[in-house]
């Protein structure tokens, strides 16, 4: 009996004592204690992130070939871009990457993914939306139901195969026609 009592009553000191000093601190300063995040620069450097300049240099020396980026983004804001070339064993599987976000609004989120047309992905023509002609004369798949998450729009030019991809939060405002535009812009 009396080790229950002093458990409860110990119990009961170690509550009140958190308690208080939740009080005394203010529920947000103790979330945010809690809730302490990394910066993006961090997050996407410990996955192999880089500056777009540094990853498009070592994705072009791989291959051996220039590699065109579009000049135009989408027409919303952005806080980070970074890009990523993945090598992994053989080139089958190598892809440049790069990824443009926003910390304040997270559905602002736009990539671009390369990778050699040897190499290239098939997708079924059960996914494709649309088919937009480009400048060049190549056509341009627009995918709507490949993933969840994103759109895409799909073309290849100089023997690359690209994939631009918007969060589907935004396809209102980055709608197919823009997408295009942007994918037009590789040729300037």
């Amino acid at each position: 009996m009396k080790k229950s009592v002093s458990l409860i009553l110990l119990l009961l000191i170690f509550s009140s004592y958190f308690i208080l000093r939740l009080d005394t601190k203010g529920d947000n300063s103790f979330a945010s204690e809690i809730e302490t995040s990394e910066p993006y620069e961090k997050i996407y450097s410990d996955i192999g992130y880089k500056t777009v300049e540094e990853a498009a240099r070592e994705f072009e020396q791989h291959f051996n070939q220039e590699l065109k980026l579009p000049l135009r983004v989408p027409p919303i804001s952005f806080t980070h871009h970074f890009g990523r070339f993945s090598n992994l064993e053989g080139d089958m599987n190598d892809t440049f990457e790069i990824t443009l976000i926003s910390e304040q609004e997270p559905q602002n989120h736009f990539k671009i993914d390369v990778r050699p047309i040897k190499h290239k992905i098939q997708f079924s023509d059960k996914n494709v939306s649309e088919v937009f002609k480009l400048n060049n004369g190549s056509n341009a798949k627009y995918m709507e139901k490949l993933s969840q998450g994103f759109n895409h729009l799909l073309f290849e030019k100089d023997n690359w195969q690209y994939m631009l991809s918007i969060d589907k939060d935004v396809s209102n405002i980055v709608t197919p026609e823009i997408l295009v535009q942007i994918a037009n812009s590789i040729d300037y």
